[in-house]
């Protein structure tokens, strides 16, 4: 086993995550009071209501299944939601709790996400199949790695943003790869929303993006189409959902491999892109910091971070300002000058 000594997303956090795609109302978390505090805070501006078993050392020891049923009331009594998810924190799941149980004892008028049935079996597959080859590419590619990786927020995005301009204008084929997570869409789709007939009509860049929003939970599905109807450059190539980020950055690189290009940028999920296999000059935006290190590894010429995608787009259904797009928009400017 592969030892991890900085900090990782928390499998917790995915739980919250994912009952929420699947448009749940409420979501408790049995355990204590404090745990996974800043994504339950933010989930509540994605209009999620959270809420806590607040576990103490007593329960522990003896269990919490009582308070879990009274939670279970009431938030019921609270919300009146229709549907109510229950995620399982280290603390419940260390001591085997068992969560069916305390539905069956509430026996709400509602639906609560941990019975079967809320998403068919072949969804669940597919869900299943996309977190495991997205654990292999951070095993592989990305954070968890195994060694210590210090934080680092990547090259000016001024002058990344001018080389990526000067590409264009100069009449050399750039090629933007969209391929990103869930809702941090919304950011990251900023950074191809220009026009690019203000620095050369005749070269229109080349666009893939994942997404289709015909694959995934109800709210990635409406997170594809909100992004399509919003973009002002139509994609060449649909690379597939919201939530197949690690596999389609290899269905990208496949459509791009016959193409003479210059440049590649990669924007959401970079380390996925198997950029070592292209030899061109290339750009990485990602957000996260300590990706830089890995993505200039894998071969990157340019990284460069944006900060806080979840915390900027978690409640919105609209594209949203990231740092870099709006550095291109600003070089684009800088032509006439």
């Amino acid at each position: 086993m592969i030892k991890i000594i900085h900090p990782r997303p928390s499998p917790i956090a995915a739980t919250l995550y994912t009952l929420r795609d699947m448009n749940v109302d409420v979501i408790i978390m049995h355990g204590p009071t404090g745990c996974c505090f800043r994504t339950a805070r933010l989930l509540e501006g994605d209009g999620v209501r959270v809420v806590t078993t607040g576990m103490s050392e007593n329960d522990f020891i003896l269990g919490a299944g009582e308070k879990l049923v009274e939670t279970l009331t009431e938030a019921y009594d609270e919300f009146e939601p229709k549907l109510m998810g229950i995620a399982g924190t280290c603390a419940s799941m260390i001591i085997g709790e068992d969560l069916k149980e305390a539905i069956a004892t509430a026996d709400l008028p509602c639906t609560v996400a941990v019975e079967a049935g809320v998403i068919d079996r072949e969804e669940s597959d597919r869900q299943i199949e996309m977190l495991e080859k997205a654990t292999e590419v951070e095993k592989t590619r990305g954070m968890a790695q195994g060694k210590y990786i210090k934080p680092n927020f990547g090259d000016s995005k001024e002058a990344v943003a001018k080389t990526v301009v000067k590409f264009l204008k100069d009449g050399k084929k750039v090629a933007f790869v969209l391929n990103v997570k869930k809702e941090t869409s919304y950011l990251f789709a900023d950074i191809i929303n220009f026009d690019y007939k203000k620095i050369n009509p005749e070269n229109k860049p080349v666009f893939v993006a994942n997404l289709d929003e015909n694959i995934g939970l109800p709210r990635i599905r409406q997170h594809a189409m909100n992004i399509k109807n919003q973009l002002d450059i139509e994609p060449d190539f649909i690379t597939g959902g919201l939530d197949e980020y690690p596999i389609t950055a290899d269905a990208a690189a496949e459509y791009l491999k016959d193409d003479d290009l210059d440049l590649i940028v990669v924007f959401g999920v970079p380390h996925a892109f198997p950029i070592e296999e292209f030899d061109v000059e290339s750009v990485a935006v990602t957000d996260g910091p300590r990706l830089v290190e890995p993505l200039r590894n894998l071969g990157y010429t340019h990284v460069v971070a944006e900060l806080d995608a979840h915390s900027k787009t978690l409640g919105t259904d609209e594209i949203v300002f990231s740092d870099f797009g709006g550095m291109i928009r600003a070089a684009i400017g800088w032509l006439d000058e």
